[in-house]
């Protein structure tokens, strides 16, 4: 099989996670017999730097026509005083939005061999995290209105929250087809008691709810669901929500299971074209120093592989060489503990290009 990657390892410890996820795919590729090829980009403060936007056109439509996209991650303080329009988190929400990716799927999963890590209490820990959290992904406040005006000398802004029925339909029959894969266990976080399109949101998602029978379904306010996660996270199977909302929880469950540099995600559209990336940020502090965690990338790739590309073999693969890798004891900076032997980030890759 033969499939075209568009690779962006933007900014920060991108290039470096990146770099050991695509030495992950090329190993599947000669183990499995598949040819993938990496068309590489330039998006976020990179792209800014070299080009001025960040997000170039050749980039977008590099994006455009391939079969799926790795991203490692973009942005930084440099960039935090540049024009709105091309600030380099802009590049994702436009690739999102023209790639038609309203579905994003962020598994929250304690790896046992990681629970130590885990700020949780044992006994929360010990009854076990495995959720999935499904964000609905360009829509809402992010893509909505938005201006700062002067009114009376006073600055006044604004940012417009909405929602319309097909886009609530599409995100909620990705939740129910997920939790038919999963525990048939569905709980849909809304503000239904303060915001208009909370209200819509309920509605719709109570009227899909009745074509999946077979998949309990519950409602929960979204204040509520973030107490939930840290006091009893076992009880969730999938959260399906709107996009700050789920923006905001998705980042609470990625700690809970102990390092966010284990979190892959994918956004996903109609058809099998993707995104996927790990969940964290381009961690400038720590970049250049080949001690970043690239495990969250290396298990996006392998979402990718089961999602887009129809290859659960292979997928799974990667996962258990990941696993293999944790249960021989090596460990990153971020997840390291007494007794185990700490490696870097190229030194991780190797690690699990090795078990496979």
């Amino acid at each position: 099989m033969k499939k075209i990657i568009t690779i962006i390892k933007g900014d920060g410890i991108g290039p470096e996670i990146v770099t050991e996820a695509m030495k992950v795919i090329n190993t599947i590729g000669k183990r499995y017999h598949h040819e993938f090829i990496f068309q590489e980009i330039a998006a976020g403060g990179n792209a800014i730097d070299q080009y001025g936007t960040s997000l170039p056109k050749e980039s977008l439509e590099k994006c455009l026509n391939c079969d799926s996209v790795l991203l490692g991650a973009v942005g930084g303080p440099k960039w935090d005083h540049v024009d709105p329009s091309i600030r380099p988190e802009k590049a994702l929400l436009t690739i999102r939005s023209e790639m038609g990716l309203y579905a994003n799927l962020r598994p929250a999963k304690l790896f046992p061999q990681l629970a130590d890590a885990s700020p949780l209490k044992e006994s929360i820990v010990s009854e076990g995290i495995d959720f999935v959290v499904v964000r609905e992904l360009i829509g809402g406040v992010y893509f909505g209105k938005r201006s700062t005006i002067t009114e009376n000398d006073e600055l006044i802004a604004r940012d417009e929250m909405s929602y319309s029925e097909h886009e609530i339909k599409r995100i909620a029959k990705i939740a129910f087809e997920t939790a038919r894969k999963r525990g048939k266990n569905v709980i849909s976080v809304d503000k239904a008691n303060v915001l208009d399109t909370s209200r819509l949101w309920r509605k719709i998602m109570e009227q899909v709810a009745k074509d999946y029978p077979d998949v309990n379904y519950n409602n929960m306010l979204v204040d509520n669901a973030a107490m939930q996660i840290v006091k009893c996270p076992s009880q969730f199977d999938v959260i399906v929500t709107e996009n700050m909302f789920g923006d905001i929880l998705s980042d609470e469950a990625s700690m809970i299971t102990g390092s966010i540099g284990m979190i892959p995600s994918s956004s996903l559209g109609d058809g099998t074209r993707g995104m996927y990336e790990p969940i964290h940020g381009s961690a400038p502090d720590i970049a250049g120093q080949n001690i970043a965690n690239p495990i969250g990338t290396i298990l996006s790739a392998a979402m990718m592989m089961k999602y887009s590309f129809d290859m659960a073999e292979e997928s799974e693969a990667i996962e258990k060489a990941v696993h293999t890798v944790l249960n021989e004891g090596y460990r990153t900076t971020d997840i390291m503990s007494f007794g185990k032997t700490k490696v870097s980030c190229s030194e991780m890759g190797d690690l699990i290009i090795k078990y496979l």
